[in-house]
């Protein structure tokens, strides 16, 4: 018998759900089933997997609102839940047709240069088993950009969604379950950090999103194996506002950036740079926004800041609030959270920010916009690269030259230009994450596919083979 895990409802705050913690027994029993069903999976062509992917995405089609419904139950957010849910539905059907496109392109023979005798054929052959262990902040799409791709490249697909958002799972499975080809290649375990382990020691590569300190411990156990480890970590991404920035666009792609999902997204921008010389009428209309925005506990329906998903991330946001008050930043609007049996925390505008303080240097994962001014270009790409992080970034100017020169010495892997988190939206344009901010290959694009493909060269010699002599030593 397992033992259960206890599940909060954001909104609420109360415990009403229990999921079973899996231990290592039995991630070894699925992993050995999902290697056995993975070998005639690989086998079908790419066209083949395509189109029970294809069926799969009418399943989740089928099963769309209740998915919905689930999601909101997980994350307190009713509006992004849907979108959550067709987003996923979409990947899905993404997949079924990019499948065979991707194969095609990946073709590849010809002759060697170096020894013009050999010609060489490449083959790709998947990994097996890929596990993945998902994050609790938007708990089907992310597994989804990871698993679906995976499929389409030929592996099974062992997931670990994150035990603070379950709920999701019962939908998922029965969409899984309508499809029997696909069922015996894309199991859901589930269970606590000790099940994360247990799958790492079972799988041939291994997919995680989440912290930068669970994100190594992830490498660390991966590396004992051998096995590729695909990092998506946290960001801290900074926004800077030019002088000739259209400032009402300006404000309103960085506050749904940083704001939209209650902050708790690693796209979210954190850190926000503006010229000195909009400052004051860009903070007025901050502000104003910002007095707009309503939280959804004071609503029955409705309402703009959903609750904090995971309780006790109020922690680290309050410590890096009241450490940036006391070193001198100003709290503009919000600073406190609200416990109305689930917790809230209103949209927090700071300035007189700097970086010495933690909320400019760690990731915050909550509501807050930090405003530092700056002067010149050059000082503000230096701030803005000061930092562990390089996910991604936002650049806002009517000028394109002034953008691209912004945006192309920013160190991260995707920088929006006036607009912002765009690469956390369209997903068939490859990027990294640089520094801390996640390892391995790109899990958008084509890419997103290609990571879980091995190189098997085949060399075939056309003319007689050399013999041993050719290594004798030369006559004295």
């Amino acid at each position: 018998m397992n033992n259960m895990i206890d599940v909060r409802n954001p909104k609420t705050g109360l415990i009403d759900y229990h999921i079973p913690d899996m231990g290592p027994d039995e991630i070894s029993i699925v992993a050995a089933a999902l290697r056995d069903a993975q070998l005639s999976w690989s086998n079908r062509t790419a066209a083949e997997r395509g189109a029970i992917i294809g069926k799969f995405a009418d399943a989740l089609e089928m099963h769309q609102q209740a998915l919905s419904n689930a999601l909101a139950e997980d994350t307190g957010r009713t509006t992004f839940s849907a979108l959550e849910a067709s987003i996923s539905v979409y990947i899905a059907r993404h997949w079924s047709t990019q499948c065979t496109i991707a194969f095609e392109g990946l073709a590849s023979e010809g002759v060697s240069r170096q020894v013009p005798t050999v010609a060489y054929r490449h083959l790709y052959v998947p990994y097996s088993v890929v596990g993945i262990i998902s994050p609790w902040n938007v708990p089907l799409l992310l597994p989804f950009l990871d698993g679906m791709a995976a499929l389409a490249a030929g592996c099974s697909v062992l997931l670990k969604p994150s035990e603070v958002t379950p709920r999701f799972i019962e939908p998922l499975q029965r969409a899984i379950n309508d499809v029997p080809a696909i069922a015996k290649v894309f199991h859901i375990v589930t269970g606590g950090p000790e099940t994360g382990g247990a799958i790492i020691d079972h799988v041939d590569a291994i997919c995680f999103t989440g912290s930068v300190a669970t994100g190594r411990k992830v490498a660390q156990h991966a590396a004992t194996r051998f096995i590729p480890a695909f990092l998506e970590l946290g960001g801290k991404d900074p926004a800077i506002v030019m002088p000739d920035a259209n400032i009402e666009l300006a404000t309103r792609a960085i506050l749904r950036s940083a704001l939209g999902m209650t902050g708790q997204a690693c796209q979210s921008l954190e850190r926000i740079y503006v010229h000195e010389d909009i400052y004051g009428k860009f903070l007025n209309e901050v502000l104003t926004q910002v007095d707009k925005l309503t939280l959804t506990c004071d609503h029955k329906t409705g309402g703009d800041i959903a609750p904090l998903i995971f309780s006790k991330q109020v922690q680290t946001i309050q410590s890096q609030v009241d450490d940036a008050t006391a070193q001198g930043a100003t709290v503009l609007r919000g600073g406190a959270p609200l416990v109305k049996g689930g917790t809230w925390y209103p949209p927090t505008v700071i300035t007189e920010v700097n970086h010495q303080m933690k909320i400019m240097r760690e990731e915050t994962f909550g509501p807050i916009i930090p405003i530092m001014t700056f002067s010149s270009v050059d000082k503000v790409i230096e701030l803005a690269n000061d930092s562990e992080f390089g996910l991604s970034g936002a650049v806002f100017s009517d000028n394109p030259h002034t953008c691209d020169y912004i945006a192309s010495r920013i160190d991260a892997g995707g920088i929006s230009i006036n607009d912002a988190s765009l690469t956390g939206v369209v997903n068939d344009v490859e990027k990294n994450s640089f520094k801390l901010s996640g390892m391995g290959g790109s899990r958008m694009g084509v890419a997103g596919m290609t990571r879980f493909l091995r190189k098997r060269a085949l060399l075939r010699q056309m003319a007689e083979p050399a013999d041993v002599r050719i290594f004798s030593e030369p006559d004295s």
